[in-house]
């Protein structure tokens, strides 16, 4: 019988190519976000607020009375601001949270009784490389990431006797309508940054679109189901593996000097 694997944010972007590459690997599909992908798909659906907890733990019901023990979650729901932080409308805020980090808390808690029944079973994050080398401009959404990061590190060990692997996948830059789809905070009133912010978000969603294809993701994480143990974190791209090789030995302030240098300035 296939194993059953859930994905957030599977109506579009990485979601969406992670969802359709574990269904035609074999496995029994949930997609799971507030609207159906808009492009045809053949693994199955279920609509969820993933900011509503109690609309979670029904959908997770709903799902494991339909296909019995739930082998893996895959985290992927998401969004994106970006803008200085003094300017970042609260209510954008709040709803980033509430989408990259609280409806994570909430789908994994809902699953792990599920999981537990499963030896072997996984749970995957889809973390962010700019939850460790912070682009200003984009830093309410690093720091999603980076708590991400650290919920991956610490639910690990909560599980790691229980037979649950955890671990997070760490993309770079993906071409999806993740860019499009960023919201864009409005300059102050004073215009102190000037073009600081337009040239730095320019330049990320330049590297965004010349990007990896999110089929590249999805089949990092096809292997990772595949494997005994995952490891903490998998860095996706040699390139990306690279720099947080040098974020680790280079001197923090150098680091984010250089930063500054390519998006700051």
């Amino acid at each position: 019988m296939p194993k059953t694997v859930i994905v957030s944010g599977a109506s579009s972007g990485i979601g969406f190519a992670i969802a359709r590459k574990l269904h035609e690997a074999g496995f029994q599909v949930w997609g799971m976000s507030r609207t159906t992908p808009k492009i045809p798909y053949s693994f199955q659906y279920q609509l969820c607020d993933l900011t509503d907890e109690r609309q979670v733990a029904v959908a997770v019901e709903a799902i494991a009375r339909q296909s019995g023990t739930i082998y893996a979650l895959i985290n992927c729901a998401g969004m994106g601001i970006s803008g200085a932080v003094e300017s970042t409308d609260s209510a954008d805020l709040q709803k980033m949270f509430e989408i990259n980090l609280m409806g994570t808390f909430h789908l994994t808690k809902a699953l792990i009784p599920h999981l537990r029944k499963h030896p072997g079973s996984k749970i995957i994050n889809v973390g962010s490389v700019a939850g460790v080398l912070v682009i200003p401009f984009q830093t309410y959404y690093s720091v999603t990431k980076a708590g991400l990061h650290a919920f991956t590190a610490g639910l690990r060990n909560e599980l790691r006797p229980l037979g649950v692997e955890v671990g997070a996948v760490l993309p770079g830059d993906t071409k999806t309508n993740f860019t499009v789809n960023r919201v864009k905070s409005a300059e102050t009133p004073d215009g102190v940054y000037g073009n600081r912010i337009r040239r730095s978000v320019e330049r990320m969603e330049h590297d965004e679109q010349h990007g990896k294809s999110p089929d590249t993701v999805a089949n990092v994480v096809l292997r990772l189901l595949n494997r005994r143990h995952l490891p903490v974190f998998t860095t996706i791209g040699f390139s990306y593996q690279l720099f947080l090789f040098l974020n680790r030995i280079l001197p923090a302030r150098f680091v984010n000097w250089a930063i500054y240098q390519l998006y700051g300035k």
